[in-house]
Order: structure tokens, then C-alpha cells, then sequence
């Protein structure tokens, strides 16, 4: 294993990393920084929380010269989630002082305009936003050196394909493109293959991830979830855990029943204004909430330390978003445990599931009873704010 001193990054980056406590490049890091470095196209898959965003941030702000000649980098982030999450890792490491501007929809549109118009090195978007600045000559991509699509899967098949073209079309032609995300099937791959050249293709298994994630499946009726959910969390009482429910709407009902039956919990959807999920995230970082419930939203980009156990209420259309949601817990070496409720219908997702990690989740036993409260120590609430969304407001 080589140091990051080995794969070329200079010193002044190893010195900042060394004060986060990060000595070591992880396996995704070590095969891609060097190449990234000698400007090789790259396709990138490993799991959640193995360090892909270090493998592409760290050659690419190493590589940026300050006030240069314009953007020279751009990260393209399916949510806004994980765009605030890249821009703060990059606030983390940037030792040469580059010009960083996050670009994301649901932010005050004045100021980012404000912002795009300084002198800017590296851009971390949204695509949505982005093409936005683009049309309006706010944005100019001639100058661009490297081109990173993070989560490239979710970016290529949730709507955002046509942004993506008008991207390509106005980026610098000699560009670098990296592409990088947990799960990349063949489809997503074919595309990602039409927009690189000749790419380094880099794929990481987490064995010692899958050792320390313990993954549980919960047998249960629609009907009953909300009690065996309940009579779960009375059991494991969490430290801190995401519930993730397929819809908003299905969000908002199961928040009510839990803080209903003494849980601290908040929820976490679209629908709630951009200012006010970033304070929930941020009272979720700090361990002010126990519990948050999430539609996928949240399955990428939260990297958040303490998340001990992963509860899947609602089973995900794909069995690749359920690889998303569940590696939100057992991070940087931690442990971690994943619950995953089924009613009967779900018998053809939960195959595919199971396939995909190759073995049968182990199924649990609980008790059975009606109208669960919560039967442990209640956190305090700091953040107590009931959040009001749309859908609350049209009720």
C-alpha cells in the first residue's frame, strides 16, 4: 500500500489529511489517485463509505492552480445532499485556497449568481441549477480539466440525462471524465463507457465492510410494520439510525407515529425547504435527533458518523438502492446493522436483494403486540421544531 506522498500528492494536502486524522489511502484511493493524476479517464465502483470522494478530490485539487484561467474542475452530484457533503469535504483539504462554488436548486438563487460571477476554480453542481447558470452565460466550461459524475448511476437514470448532455456539449472537449458510484450495472456502465476515453476501469470490495454490517430481514405486513418497527427499536434502542419509507407522503405518516408513540425523530423529504433540511441534517450530525426518517434523499451523500443501524420500512424498487441506504451505517471501520421490513408482496425484490449480496439476510423474531411506544430513555430534543412541508400544507 502506498502513501499518499507515493502517489504524487503534495505535501501541504498529506499535512491537512494527517490533521483529519487520515494517514492512510483506503483501496479505492490507491488505485485511482495516480491515475487521476496522469490525466487517465477513470469508471469507479466500490462501496459506500470506502473513501470515493477522496479518491477523485484530492488528485483534482492537488491538480488546480488558484485564480488560473477559469473553472478548471466540476463535480456533478445527483442531490443536493451529497453536493454539500463533497463541498465540505472540500473546504476540509483546501490548502491551496482554490475558489470553491456549490451550485444546488433550493438555495438562494441571488447569491449563488453573485458568487458565479467571481473568479471560481472548482464547481460542485447539482445538474438542474447548473445547466441553469449554463444557459445564462453565468458558467463557462471551455476551460475545464476534469469532469467528475459522482453516483454516476443515480445522475444517468433519475432524469437527469439531457443536463447531462448540454454539459458535455459545453465542456472543454480535451477534458478528463471520472465516474464513480457504490453500484454500476451494465446499462449505467455502457453509458459512462460514451463518455470517457479509453477509461481506467476500477472496481473495490469492501470485505471487511460486509464482516462488521450485520444484516437483518424483519417479516411483517404492511399493517403491522409500524409495531414491529417499533417493538424493534425498543429493542435495539439505536444510538443513531435512519428509517428509510418509500414516498413522502408515506414520511410524513410514519414521522407522526413515532413522535406520537415518544421517539425523537424528524423527518427528512423534497418537500421541506432547502434551509431547513440542512438544519436537520446538521442536528442529525450533531446527534440531536435519534431517529430519521427519509425517503432516498437521504440514501446518498450522508456521511455522518454514529449512524449504528439502518431500518428499510418500506423495501426499495431496486436492490441497488437498498445497497445505497444500507451504507449509510458501518463507515470508516464502525459497526453497523441493517433491518429490512417485507410484507409478502415484496418476495420479488427481496430475491433480487439477497442475489446481489449473494447470501439470505438473517430473519427475526419479535414479539407481536399492538400500539408499540417507546420504552426506552427518550433523547432530549434539541431541535424541536416541527417541520412543515407542502404536502403538510395542502392537508
Amino acid at each position: 500500500m502506498y502513501t499518499f506522498k507515493d502517489l504524487g500528492i503534495k505535501k501541504e494536502f498529506v499535512d491537512c489529511l494527517k490533521k483529519s486524522g487520515i494517514h492512510t489511502p483506503t483501496p479505492v484511493q490507491d488505485m485511482s489517485i495516480e491515475a487521476i493524476l496522469q490525466q487517465k479517464d477513470v469508471i469507479g465502483e466500490a462501496p459506500t463509505g470506502t473513501g470515493k470522494t477522496l479518491a477523485f478530490l484530492l488528485p483534482m485539487m492537488n491538480s488546480i492552480i488558484p485564480n488560473n484561467i477559469g473553472i478548471q474542475g466540476l463535480i456533478i452530484s445527483p442531490t443536493r445532499e451529497l453536493a454539500i457533503q463533497i463541498s465540505e469535504e472540500a473546504q476540509k483539504i483546501n490548502c491551496n485556497k482554490i475558489n470553491i462554488l456549490t451550485v444546488y436548486g433550493g438555495k438562494e438563487y441571488s447569491k449563488q449568481l453573485k458568487d458565479a460571477k467571481n473568479s471560481v476554480d472548482l464547481i460542485i453542481a447539482t445538474p438542474g441549477r447548473l445547466v441553469d447558470f449554463i444557459k445564462q452565460g453565468l458558467i463557462k466550461l471551455n476551460t475545464l480539466k476534469t469532469l467528475v459524475l459522482d453516483e454516476v448511476d443515480q445522475i444517468l437514470l433519475m432524469g437527469f440525462q439531457k443536463e447531462v448532455e448540454v454539459i458535455l456539449d459545453k465542456s472543454n472537449k480535451k477534458r478528463q471524465t471520472l465516474c464513480y458510484s457504490a453500484t454500476l450495472n451494465s446499462q449505467v456502465k455502457k453509458i459512462a463507457y460514451k463518455i470517457t476515453k479509453d477509461p481506467l476501469v476500477i472496481k473495490v470490495e469492501d470485505k471487511d465492510k460486509n464482516d462488521k454490517m450485520k444484516k437483518y430481514l424483519v417479516e411483517t405486513t404492511d399493517r403491522w410494520k409500524i409495531d414491529a418497527l417499533a417493538t424493534i427499536l425498543n429493542n435495539t434502542n439505536p444510538f443513531m439510525a435512519i428509517i428509510f419509507c418509500r414516498t413522502k407522503a408515506r414520511v410524513d405518516r410514519i414521522e407522526a407515529k413515532l413522535e406520537e408513540r415518544g421517539y425523537n425523530v424528524q423527518k427528512l423529504h423534497s418537500d421541506i425547504p432547502q434551509i431547513k433540511r440542512e438544519k436537520i441534517i446538521n442536528s442529525f450530525k450533531k446527534a440531536e435527533i435519534q431517529y430519521l426518517v427519509a425517503t432516498d434523499v437521504a440514501s446518498r451523500g450522508l456521511d455522518i458518523t454514529g449512524v449504528t443501524h439502518i431500518f428499510n420500512l418500506d423495501i426499495p424498487d431496486k436492490a441497488e438502492t437498498y445497497i445505497h441506504r444500507i451504507g449509510r451505517t458501518a463507515r470508516a471501520g464502525e459497526e453497523g446493522a441493517t433491518y429490512l421490513f417485507v410484507d409478502p408482496k415484496d418476495k420479488r425484490v427481496l430475491i433480487e436483494i439477497e442475489t446481489l449480496l449473494g447470501k439470505p439476510l438473517e430473519k427475526v423474531k419479535y414479539d407481536r403486540s399492538k400500539d408499540v411506544i417507546n420504552t426506552n430513555d427518550p433523547l432530549k430534543k434539541k431541535y424541536n421544531k416541527k417541520i412543515k412541508t407542502r404536502s403538510d400544507e395542502r392537508k
